[in-house]
């Protein structure tokens, strides 16, 4: 089944919602978005970046990062990592925010979680150069400690204890409006999310630009307008990026002739393939599967 945009996070354990993935360039352990794969999910997420530099799209907006550096990422939120070096690694740390809230309609969560979940707070920089910034990165790798380490008898409730008090010291140390995020950016968000998913389950298919317009029921003009706000790219320029990705995979994992993954991904014509690839790639789809695979 093709991949949706929204994530439905699958932990380790349902009765313990929260679960550290580990990144590369190659790979995501456990299997997850991973490098490069726009999403969006109903968990907070807070990424560290454990070896080189990255940098990660949040709505839009570019954010570099380097080793020891983090972001938190409100839940919701269109979000991707479009840039990591060679041997670069980061950790995402992935939870409900009820974890923060102990249980619904207390008073922690009236007060201290859905005031900033459901406000225009859409990400955080934890660049380390102010105190309560160290102590929150310190608390992030103690965190990536006991995720990577033998899991003994009590560890979900020192991650857990240990993910409040970090939390605590971030809303402290943050000034947010009291309001919740404008029903226009909500809007945004909401119909762009509609577009990037008719394209991600339509891109086998010769979709037009109006067909992506009309599921948020918006204007061409204006459907091209959002997505130039807030991923720098036309839908078109968008769909090939996503059908060359689709090619990518069915190039290391498949053997498939050029022509039919051509035909699987949604080109109708070889050569405007072949040309597109090489485009987003240097390199064409046989040298791509030629290196990759030998």
């Amino acid at each position: 089944m093709e991949k949706q945009l929204h994530e439905t996070i699958l932990y380790p354990d349902v009765s313990f919602p929260y679960i550290m993935y580990t990144h590369t360039i190659h790979r995501s352990i456990p299997e997850g978005r991973g490098f490069n794969d726009l999403h969006w999910h109903e968990e907070l997420q807070i990424t560290l970046v454990t070896k080189g530099k990255l940098v990660i799209q949040v709505n839009g907006i570019d954010h570099e990062l380097e080793t020891g550096q983090a972001i938190l990422i409100n839940k919701g939120v269109l979000h991707v990592t479009t840039h990591l070096t060679h041997n670069g690694q980061y950790v995402s740390f992935n939870f409900p925010e009820k974890l923060l809230a102990f249980y619904a309609d207390s008073a922690m969560e009236k007060n201290y979680v859905l005031p900033y979940t459901n406000s225009s707070l859409v990400s955080l920089v934890i660049k380390g150069d102010v105190e309560w910034q160290s102590q929150v990165l310190e608390m992030l790798w103690d965190m990536q400690k006991k995720f990577d380490m033998k899991k003994n008898w009590g560890w979900e409730y020192e991650v857990s204890i240990k993910t409040v008090q970090l939390w605590l010291i971030l809303i402290s140390n943050i000034s947010i409006s009291a309001e919740e995020a404008p029903k226009y950016m909500k809007l945004q968000q909401e119909r762009l999310q509609l577009m990037l998913s008719f394209i991600h389950q339509n891109y086998t298919n010769n979709i037009t630009l109006q067909e992506i317009a009309d599921v948020a029921h918006l204007s061409v003009s204006e459907c091209t307008r959002s997505f130039k706000r807030t991923i720098h790219m036309t839908p078109y320029d968008y769909l090939i990026k996503y059908r060359i990705k689709k090619s990518s995979e069915l190039l290391i994992s498949t053997h498939y002739t050029v022509t039919e993954i051509a035909h699987r991904v949604g080109f109708n014509d070889a050569n405007h393939f072949i040309q597109s690839f090489k485009k987003h790639h240097k390199k064409t789809p046989r040298e791509f599967r030629k290196l990759t695979i030998d």
